[in-house]
């Protein structure tokens, strides 16, 4: 029985779903093996990350890829849309629903070509930057107020240039410092879960 499956089937009291609050997390990206080592699917090597961390398995489930984690006492529904970028929204919509989780307890981890490589960002709100992933989260949700991981891949392309920068694999010296920039991140969504949004981008922002 894969844990979906006893997830589901279990009885959720009151006095359950008060200790083990639930969080959606949900990495941004395009399926597709040509899209694996993208600069703009470092949301899915996010959750991928911490899944592995974990020894959590993802699941194919409707409209994306989803799994589990415990933090303590919180629970970590890690996404990774199977939507494609443009239409990241709906995904994010249906399991809000699915699970109950309202936006503040959704934290959204996303590319950035404002930030330098490897920093990261975390916001409660704000605009979607040009971004399309955001853009229609922004839509589908009616609401810029969501909290938002950034994750800076640079602007280091030519005039031109940004789409096959932004869809262009890692250089070996990113994939070299990835490992240890993704740990950063996984410990900045777990600090949002466990202490909140603002202690999250007090300890994080700009790390």
């Amino acid at each position: 029985m894969n844990f979906f499956t006893k997830w589901f089937l279990k009885p959720h009291t009151q006095a359950n779903s008060q200790v083990m609050k639930k969080y959606l997390i949900v990495g941004l990206g395009n399926i597709g093996a040509e899209y694996v080592n993208t600069r703009h699917n470092i949301g899915f090597k996010a959750v991928d990350f911490m899944a592995n961390e974990s020894g959590a398995t993802f699941e194919t489930v409707k409209l994306g890829a989803l799994t589990e984690i415990k933090v303590k006492n919180k629970i970590l529904l890690l996404l990774k849309p199977n939507t494609y970028m443009n239409l990241s929204g709906k995904a994010v919509q249906y399991w809000m629903d699915k699970e109950k989780i309202t936006k503040e307890n959704v934290l959204i981890i996303t590319d950035d070509l404002n930030l330098p490589f490897g920093t990261v960002r975390i916001k409660g709100k704000g605009s979607d930057g040009g971004h399309n992933g955001l853009k229609n989260i922004q839509l589908v949700l009616n609401s810029a107020e969501y909290p938002r991981l950034r994750f800076g891949i640079s602007d280091q392309f030519k005039k031109g240039q940004q789409i096959d920068y932004v869809l262009g694999n890692w250089t070996d010296e990113e994939s070299t410092a990835l490992k240890e920039r993704l740990q950063v991140v996984s410990d900045a969504v777990k600090e949002f879960a466990l202490a909140g949004l603002n202690h999250a981008m007090n300890n994080y922002n700009g790390k």
